[in-house]
């Protein structure tokens, strides 16, 4: 299939696309329907092997060298056709994901052109020089020349695919690196699809390289333990995120890893409650919950407690769940039937151990045309201690416990009670309260009376079992490049 629409996804290789192979081939499944969306041809090793062969080979062909502002141009090339073919990628995206259409439009396939100029105006802005200062009243200048990393190994996720894709893509390519991108299994659609705009734009064969599969076994190990790339950057679960580290350690490459969250919603007593009420609803159920940073914790201060409980439980009733084409759909389903069974597996270990179900904990019947999808009810639980696993482990479903505090002292402690370290947010009107709550959070990112809100130049990542390493502005670019420091005495 060309470019995700039709009977097959294929592999993209040095500049083409490679015909599939009726042998190798796997099903890509609509997950609001259940039904086969198309086929997907996986890779073998061997055709890994020819990806990382082109990358190789393009930048010795002068990608490598190529100035940046050449780079940087056709960067932005790719983000207005992206544009003109905007509808194109909605598609492949809602039938990759089941995602509602609104969503696709306005955060996923949006955020593929900002990303592109974004990496663009950072990579052309220049590198850092510093003049020093020596005995005897003399100078030496020292500046650091950075270049590409080289064959970077792209492994991203499904449930932001195209928005996760170019976030990586677009700054390896900014920085002269030659790229193998391996999507989820889940949602192949867009990467393929991309392939065809930079090529469009006049990106060098085996620049942008796509191979489809799984992991173990599969393009996934094959890809990251191939040995010749040069760096691994990854976004997934923290079980896979360890496994990719064990892979490239023997051959120590830098690899950044942006896992999974356990995220804490922190509200205090004085906070405007239908302003809190707002942000919650989206950081609890955007996606279907299916957001390494969406909120799985909401401790909320025990003066509110009622009115938090209640008013989210109510809006979470509100959300409609449907039609993904329905521009009036809300919430779409999860991304698998085995993703389903996962989350209601939580569902029943919380009815177990007593909590109260305030909305939601079962499968939403939605009538014949979507009887066969990953539906799944937004659910609301009150009574759980903050050691069960509903509240320890990620969920990634359109889920949350919500858990009563008294001071700010016992927030604090509740919210950093966990091994992840993605995100959290705070929600007060008390402005220093803010500041000093968010620094306290175990967090690569604090929000205050908001979530999702991103500015692409700053630094993201998270701590513990959330990741390693750090991307956006300029941290993405020290990732995909190596410093040389050039030191002359004046």
């Amino acid at each position: 299939m060309t470019a995700g629409t039709g009977r097959w996804i294929r592999n993209f290789v040095d500049g083409r696309y490679v015909e599939p192979d009726e042998n190798r081939s796997f099903e890509n499944i609509d997950p609001a329907t259940g039904r086969v969306f198309a086929r997907v041809h996986e890779a073998d090793r061997e055709l890994v092997d020819r990806a990382v062969t082109a990358a190789r080979r393009a930048l010795r062909d002068g990608w490598a060298t190529t100035p940046v502002r050449e780079r940087a141009a056709l960067l932005r090339r790719a983000a207005d056709r992206i544009e003109e073919r905007f509808e194109e990628f909605v598609a492949a995206e809602v039938a990759d994901t089941g995602k509602p259409v609104t969503q696709a439009r306005q955060l996923d396939v949006a955020r593929a052109p900002a990303n592109f100029r974004t990496f663009a105006d950072v990579a052309a802005a220049g590198q850092e020089s510093f003049l020093t200062d020596l005995a005897g009243g003399r100078q030496a200048l020292n500046y650091a020349v950075r270049k590409p990393l080289g064959v970077v190994a792209v492994v991203v996720p499904w449930n932001l695919p195209l928005l996760l894709l170019t976030w990586k893509v677009a700054p390896a390519l900014a920085c002269g690196n030659a790229v193998v991108v391996k999507p989820s299994e889940e949602t192949p659609a867009t990467a393929s699809l991309l392939a065809e705009i930079l090529t469009e734009v006049g990106l060098p064969a085996g620049v942008y390289n796509v191979v489809h599969g799984f992991g173990g076994g599969s393009a996934g190990e094959f890809l990251t333990s191939h040995p010749d790339i040069d760096g691994v950057t990854f976004t997934g679960s923290s079980a896979t995120g360890t496994q990719v580290m064990r892979t490239v350690a023997p051959r120590a490459r830098p690899v950044s890893l942006e896992l999974g969250g356990k995220n804490a919603a922190v509200v205090f007593d004085d906070v405007d409650v239908d302003e809190a009420l707002t942000g919650l609803t989206k950081s609890v159920f955007t996606n279907t919950g299916q957001v390494c940073l969406c909120t799985e914790r909401v401790y909320v201060q025990r003066a509110i407690f009622d009115d938090i409980a209640q008013g989210l439980a109510e809006r979470a009733r509100g959300l409609r769940l449907g039609d993904p084409l329905d521009a009036a759909t809300t919430t779409g389903p999860l991304i698998s039937k085995a993703h389903r069974d996962k989350v209601a597996g939580y569902f029943e270990l919380a009815e177990q151990a007593g909590a109260q179900v305030l909305t939601g904990g079962g499968v939403p019947q939605l009538g014949p045309d979507l009887a066969g999808g990953s539906w799944i009810e937004p659910t609301l639980w009150t009574g759980l201690a903050n050691t069960h696993p509903a509240v320890r482990e990620e969920i990634f479903g359109p889920v949350a416990a919500l858990i009563p505090f008294d001071t700010e002292e016992e927030a604090i402690g509740l919210a950093n009670d966990t091994e992840y370290g993605l995100a959290a947010s705070v929600w007060t009107d008390d402005l220093r309260r803010g500041h000093r709550v968010a620094q306290a959070m175990n967090v690569g990112t604090a929000w205050v009376n908001t979530w999702f809100l991103r500015d692409l130049r700053s630094p993201f990542g998270g701590v513990g079992l959330s990741g390693l390493g750090r991307e956006g502005g300029e941290s993405s670019l020290h990732f995909y490049t190596e410093p040389t420091n050039v030191c002359v005495q004046l």
